[in-house]
């Protein structure tokens, strides 16, 4: 369901999808794709946790003038 929004957005048919993951195939292989998705996957998990670091370091000076204006 995700993946049909993402080609809806990107206007991708089948056929381009699937001329995309043969040329993905070509140029990687298939020993190489399980790596190249455990790194992007790692990449992304990364992303992902410093943009919750950055979200939480922006939330805590809020919750201590908080705190400050309770006292």
């Amino acid at each position: 369901m995700a993946l049909n929004g993402i080609l809806a957005f990107f206007n991708f048919g089948t056929g381009e999808v699937i001329v995309i993951v043969a040329v993905i195939l070509l140029l990687f292989g298939g020993k190489k794709i399980p790596e190249l998705m455990k790194g992007i996957g790692k990449g992304v998990k990364s992303f992902r946790q410093g943009m919750n670091e950055v979200e939480d370091e922006l939330k805590k000076p809020i919750e201590d003038s908080e705190s400050d204006k309770d006292k």
